[in-house]
């Protein structure tokens, strides 16, 4: 275990923070570094046609070792840490044989990991965890899916009786950024299909996500004299909160579960003359994925023809853009690939947790570019936070789940 324990925490303490704001690929600079170091890692644990490309993809391949034909599979992660929480200066803390008691990050900043209020905790009393020192995330999301797939790749490479078809690894930039599928190259990949090792609790698997899309609207408005405004001053931040007040208060995350949908307002600002909304809309199902969209559509159209006399033209400018589809349509058709890994959980005696994710994930976008992509466990949980944890033991079930998947999809 101590094996997985020192790469990890070699990945970790490499800050690959990403960056919206930036226009290159990687975002930032600083996710090559990492990138290079796993490109060398999968060179020197022998895998073959080692490649890192000119936007940091990092991709490897196992040869097969059977003489029939054999799918090849493959296992995706990336290396950036979301800019929502600094992964700058990552100071991993273990905890050996956690008793189930509170975890003290940080003495000093009073910063407890505690299970009355994280209850998950509870489910690996006896285990060893790796946690932050309270001032930095972690970077289980995704450095832990890494570990587990450099760490598998090195078993098999080491273990030539377990029998095994082709295994293409890659490892995506700027995932947390929403952008880690826009320069996959797949013919290159050369996979007939693969797994993201990037979600969270033991057992997790999953095939189903959300359906997704931007929305900024730009509200204008006319500036007059406060003194003299009467019928003539349109207040734009005004508009703004008249549409955000027509937005279902009972559909939003904080009320939502399941495979139920949302609109989030995730962000405002603006004056008199100019205000802009940004909001985004999810739903697992298609149909009413698009009813969301029209409904917006609707209310700004009633907008603009209220105040289309008095100011002249569209009071508000409104932009929708899909983001990501829910990949259960691309999955269903080749349903055999969720079987195998169900399969091989159990084999291992690892209850499956099949649920949607409520979110996104690289897997959806590779999905539609034509590889299909269900996610499985990697064992993190508490992601982009002060509270993130991952106990090694769960990294160790996901690498044997790798090796098993292998093993499966290897059998005549």
């Amino acid at each position: 275990m101590q094996h997985i324990i020192d790469r990890f925490i070699s990945y970790v303490t490499i800050d690959t923070e990403s960056d919206p704001n930036s226009t290159t690929t990687p975002s930032t600079a600083k996710q090559w570094n990492l990138a290079n170091k796993l490109a060398e890692e999968l060179k020197q644990i022998g895998l073959t046609d080692v490649s890192i490309d000119d936007k940091s993809y990092v991709m490897g391949t196992l040869p097969s070792n059977v003489k029939h034909d054999v799918p090849t599979i493959g296992f995706v992660s990336h290396f950036d840490t979301t800019p929502d929480f600094t992964g700058a200066n990552v100071k991993p803390q273990i905890v050996k044989n956690y008793d189930g008691n509170d975890i003290i990050l940080n003495k000093e900043k009073n910063i407890i990991l505690s299970p009355s209020y994280f209850k998950d905790l509870l489910l690996y009393k006896g285990q060893t965890l790796i946690t932050t020192d309270g001032t930095t995330l972690l970077g289980a999301d995704d450095k832990a899916g890494i570990t587990e797939i450099m760490t598998a790749m090195e078993y098999l490479v080491q273990h030539p009786e377990i029998k095994h078809g082709a295994i293409k690894v890659c490892f995506t930039p700027d995932e947390e950024i929403g952008r880690g599928a826009d320069h996959f190259d797949v013919e290159k990949f050369g996979a007939d299909w693969a797994y993201t090792m990037d979600g969270s609790q033991i057992g997790e698997l999953e095939y189903e996500n959300f359906n997704a899309a931007g929305v900024k609207i730009t509200f204008k408005g006319k500036s007059v004299h406060p003194g003299y405004a009467k019928g003539k001053m349109i207040n734009s931040m005004l508009l703004a909160n008249k549409f955000i007040s027509k937005l279902p208060k009972d559909e939003t995350p904080e009320t939502t579960r399941g495979y139920e949908g949302f609109y989030h307002v995730t962000g405002i600002s603006g004056s008199i003359e100019d205000t802009k909304v940004e909001l985004i809309i999810r739903d697992h199902n298609r149909k009413k994925f698009n009813a969301r969209k029209k409904y917006v559509e609707e209310v700004i159209a009633k907008f603009n023809k209220k105040y289309k006399k008095q100011f002249g033209e569209d009071i508000a400018i409104l932009e929708i853009k899909d983001q990501y589809y829910n990949m259960r349509e691309k999955i269903e058709p080749v349903m055999h690939i969720v079987k195998i890994a169900e399969q091989a959980m159990l084999d291992l005696g690892i209850k499956p947790l099949i649920k949607p994710i409520r979110g996104g994930t690289d897997g959806s976008r590779l999905s539609f570019m034509g590889l299909p992509c269900p996610n499985i466990f990697a064992g993190g949980h508490n992601f982009h936070g002060k509270y993130e944890y991952v106990p090694v033991e769960s990294m160790q079930k996901a690498i044997d789940v790798i090796i098993r998947i292998a093993e499966l999809t290897a059998l005549k």
